[in-house]
């Protein structure tokens, strides 16, 4: 009996040592990341930290200074024409045409895609049924809805069928209903096997939706993993103290120094890393507040992604 073999797939995304500059600042230091196929990667960042440019990048918009980035097995500079048949890009702003209707769009694009005029007409009806537009399908897009407006952009991003779909923060200045409309295609895809490449600046979105979560600073992804792990390498639980005033709350913050990976001032609050035990929070009190005068409450949480991601580009 002949056994048979089957070349694996390529990693969806693959990026080593990545580098970009402009003049004297340095955008990318270094960057690494992989992400493999029919899986969600979120890059989470503040702004400024490189996040649309590695986009721009992968998707041959921006030619790197440096290193090495392969999407769908194809490198971004020298094989960019093959890199641009496998991918589709959905940038921070909407990118289709207000005066035509949404099924025009679609249908304009999907022939500048390559499809016939019946191919571009089919692919068009299916993903306006998809993304619930078939009521509008016939409207100006001037007359759409914000969330309209990026749910027919995030379908004309599917009209080649990509591998690999970047999504560089698809979700701004949607409604809570248009977000989660946003959030279960974006599942889907990756269930059908599309690498779905996402920058956000929403944390929820980054929760719920990655299979693993690069939080990138300085230029350099400075933790990697998924919700679950990151939360847990942080702080698997929490402390919240409150102090009873400014001068306790003064106080407090001085003892705690490094450790309090959050402050609020104005609420008299500080929050620090903890196992959860009890023995372990009563520690923590007493080295806080030895005379027990200074505290007027505390709580113990489950650490939230806000809290990772602060921490670790603080």
């Amino acid at each position: 009996m002949r056994t048979t073999y089957t070349k694996p797939h390529p990693p969806a995304v693959e990026v080593e040592q990545l580098t970009k500059t402009y003049g004297d600042h340095t955008v990318l230091d270094g960057l690494e990341l992989r992400m493999e196929r029919g899986s969600v990667l979120a890059l989470l960042g503040p702004n400024g930290a490189g996040k649309t440019t590695t986009v721009r990048i992968l998707a041959t918009l921006l030619h790197p200074d440096g290193g090495r980035a392969r999407v769908a097995g194809h490198d971004v500079v020298t094989q960019r024409h093959q890199v641009r048949r496998r991918i589709s890009l959905t940038g921070q702003y909407v990118a289709v045409d207000g005066l035509q209707s949404g099924r025009e769009n679609l249908q304009m694009l999907g022939r500048m895609r390559g499809l016939d005029r019946h191919g571009a007409s089919r692919r068009a009806d299916e993903l306006l049924g998809r993304f619930d537009l078939v009521d509008a399908a016939e409207r100006r897009v001037a007359t759409y809805s914000g969330g309209m407006r990026r749910r027919l952009d995030l379908a004309a991003s599917l009209l080649g069928d990509p591998e690999v779909i970047f999504l560089d923060e698809p979700s701004t200045g949607l409604d809570p209903r248009s977000r989660q409309a946003l959030w279960e295609v974006v599942l889907e895809l990756a269930a059908s096997g599309v690498g779905v490449f996402l920058t956000t600046q929403y944390l929820e979105e980054a929760d719920r939706l990655a299979d693993r979560i690069a939080v990138l600073d300085g230029g350099r992804v400075v933790a990697e993993g998924s919700a679950a792990e990151l939360k847990r390498r942080v702080a698997a639980e929490r402390l919240e103290v409150v102090a009873v005033d400014e001068r306790a709350y003064a106080l407090i913050a001085e003892r705690a120094g490094e450790r309090a990976f959050g402050r609020d001032a104005a609420r008299r609050r500080l929050t620090l890393s903890t196992d959860g035990s009890a023995a372990r929070v009563r520690a923590l009190l007493d080295e806080l507040d030895p005379a027990r005068e200074a505290v007027a409450s505390f709580a113990v949480h489950e650490a939230t992604l806000e809290e990772v991601f602060l921490c670790l580009t603080r």
